[in-house]
């Protein structure tokens, strides 16, 4: 898929324009367990290249400009919920329903809730948005992943890339 816009997939016999998706990954990756993120999406690239990856990204604000008008956008990023490390979910976030839990807190300056609402207000947000997180286990200073974020990667990717199959898919 080049940047200029959506390429054209047959399917039998009648032409359809392929669905434009993109991921982020967000995090640091000095900051062990928060690098996930990137570390998936680099990854998912490899394996669906036709996805754009708009990272990585730092704070959910940097997705302004990068998803705009997306027929999905993918952010992967480290949770830290109190289930397992490693654990991984899926989490879709839909237009209608973007409402914060109480209690809900993020690293971020804004929560990725907070950048969906805005662009949907300035009209420039995707069709559809997916979170995929890795629930962390070390989020201090340094490179690498713990073991279990590390084992979870491949789970994660999976996840992601059947997200794309299934919206690049042939009706």
């Amino acid at each position: 898929m080049s940047e200029d816009g959506p390429s054209t997939v047959v399917c039998g016999h009648e032409p359809r324009t392929r669905p434009r998706v993109v991921v982020a990954g967000m995090g640091s990756e000095y900051r062990r367990d928060d690098g996930a993120g990137p570390v998936v999406a680099a990854r998912i690239v490899e394996e669906a290249p036709t996805t754009h990856d708009v990272g990585p990204v730092v704070d959910p604000l940097d997705l302004l400009g990068r998803w705009d008008h997306a027929d999905l956008a993918i952010v992967i990023d480290a949770m830290c919920s109190g289930a397992p490390p490693g654990t991984v979910r899926v989490l879709e976030l839909t237009g209608t329903t973007v409402t914060a839990s109480p209690g809900v807190t993020s690293t971020h300056g804004i929560s990725l809730l907070g950048a969906l609402r805005l662009a949907q207000a300035v009209d420039q947000a995707p069709g559809r948005v997916v979170a995929v997180g890795i629930e962390g286990d070390d989020f201090g200073k340094g490179l690498g992943l713990s073991p279990a974020v590390d084992a979870a990667i491949p789970v994660a990717v999976r996840k992601v890339v059947d997200l794309i199959k299934e919206v690049q898919a042939c009706a």
